[in-house]
């Protein structure tokens, strides 16, 4: 009997230690390998990834349970309304978030999370058109690159999954503004996003780093991303992506900003709100900066920044910033909507 009891206080006692793992849901290439490993080592725990490629995506995973296998997500700014509404994210702990006051205060408490309740900024950066220049010649900045068919009749190109995304490049190239709202600003862009998918060299929709590494390849020539992920990856393979350029469009285009969050049934929450104080420390968010090459939301990290960091394409031009917007968060009609139209798009 007692060695039956010893056995249980045991088991119970074991069951009950603090966990040894965090896990993390990323945009994939946008972490660096020194701060993982400093926390690890500073909180004596295992960090587990997995990565994603679109907003869209993330969702689904945490629709379908993905809320209680990760502790950290990083959705950008527009999916926070639709996180927050759909019970998907929990408030965070700001008694374990001191750092937080190292954010800009345009970032605390931001449009999309107007208390500063439930994220915490984590980098910010537009989404532009990058082609090969040898192939298609020189260019306007313009949404003409994709949607106009006599710039380019022959290469492949390719377009974002995010239908919010592609519906309001077409928006911006229509004259209706990228942050155009409404069902009949919507149809006419998905009539443009579907003529230009019909045309014989789209070569289908990709996001992020894949569509790079297709365009370093040669197997497209013209896309949407992200203009860290461009830096990067031009950086990391300067023969494949040398006669490529970036450029934001003048019509308007995307401004975002992605943000730590907690899932609403996060395994670990109290070492997930550490974890993002330890990305809100000085010197870390400058590493972050620094590795992965897009704006830090850390005023207090300016000091440690590469200077690369303030001059395009990481840092838009003035020019470029009264064109970028943000992409509205929608729900109930707008939300079904556009979602009917996206579909129609994927599906003929």
């Amino acid at each position: 009997m007692l060695v039956l009891v010893l056995g249980l206080t045991v088991a119970t006692a074991a069951s009950a230690e603090p966990a040894k793992k965090l896990y993390l849901y990323n945009w994939s290439q946008y972490m660096s390998p020194k701060i993982l490993t400093a926390f690890e080592q500073q909180y004596h725990v295992k960090i587990v990834r997995n990565f994603y490629h679109s907003n869209p995506e993330l969702f689904a995973k945490l629709r379908a349970g993905g809320d209680s296998q990760y502790d950290v997500i990083f959705p950008s700014n527009y999916y926070v309304p639709r996180l927050i509404a759909t019970g998907l994210i929990q408030p965070l702990d700001k008694t374990l978030i001191p750092n937080y006051d190292n954010l800009m205060p345009r970032f605390r408490k931001p449009p999309y999370d107007p208390e500063g309740k439930y994220v915490a900024a984590y980098q910010w950066g537009d989404t532009g058109i990058v082609y090969n220049t040898k192939k298609l010649g020189q260019q306007p900045a313009s949404w003409s690159i994709l949607f106009d068919a006599k710039n380019n009749p022959q290469y492949p190109f390719a377009m974002m999954t995010d239908a919010q995304v592609m519906l309001g490049a077409a928006c911006a190239y229509q004259g209706h503004g990228y942050a155009c709202h409404g069902d009949d600003n919507w149809k006419q862009a998905a009539q443009l996003v579907l003529k230009t998918k019909q045309r014989s060299n789209f070569n289908g929709f990709r996001d992020g780093v894949p569509v790079l590494k297709q365009l370093a390849r040669g197997t497209v020539d013209a896309a949407l991303t992200y203009n860290g992920d461009y830096v990067s990856e031009k950086h990391d393979n300067p023969q494949g992506l040398k006669n490529t350029t970036f450029v934001v469009p003048a019509e308007g285009a995307e401004l975002w900003v992605d943000n730590m969050a907690v899932p609403a049934h996060a395994p670990h929450p109290k070492l997930a709100n550490e974890f993002i104080n330890f990305v809100l420390d000085a010197k870390r968010g400058a590493e972050l900066s620094n590795f992965n090459y897009y704006a830090s939301p850390n005023q207090a990290s300016k000091p440690y920044l590469d200077a690369a960091l303030s001059k395009p394409p990481i840092m838009p031009t003035p020019a470029e910033m009264k064109v970028l917007k943000f992409t509205p968060s929608i729900r109930g009609h707008d939300l079904q909507f556009v979602q009917q139209l996206w579909t129609e798009i994927r599906s003929r």
